[in-house]
């Protein structure tokens, strides 16, 4: 496994790029089969490759087809290691957003 946590942005996602055409190569597909598969263009395609900007849902969509859905999905899980995790998940997940941190003035 890689670990990506020390490195800048735009380096995550060059290593990031570099396995999805490794992984779509490694299932003999073009870039044009991906994207017909996958409902997107193939310039979409080749600017995820790139590392260009695109929309989230071409991600979920070639994570897809390329059978890696299960990572996405484990993306944002919550990192429970403790009781105290486990309360403070439950909590937040009936809040619809975080409450304003105050300044102490002395």
């Amino acid at each position: 496994m890689l670990d990506l946590s020390f490195h800048k942005p735009s380096e995550v996602v060059k290593r990031l790029c570099a396995r999805l055409r490794t992984e779509r190569l490694a299932q003999d597909m073009t870039q044009a089969d991906l994207a017909g598969r996958a409902g997107i263009g193939v310039n979409t395609v080749s600017n995820l490759e790139a590392g260009r900007n695109v929309g989230f849902e071409a991600v979920v969509r070639v994570a897809m087809v390329l059978g890696r859905i299960k990572e996405l999905e484990a993306l944002f899980l919550p990192k429970l290691d403790s009781i105290e995790d486990i309360r403070r998940y439950e909590s937040s997940a009936k809040r619809l957003r975080t409450t304003k941190k105050r300044a102490d003035h002395a």
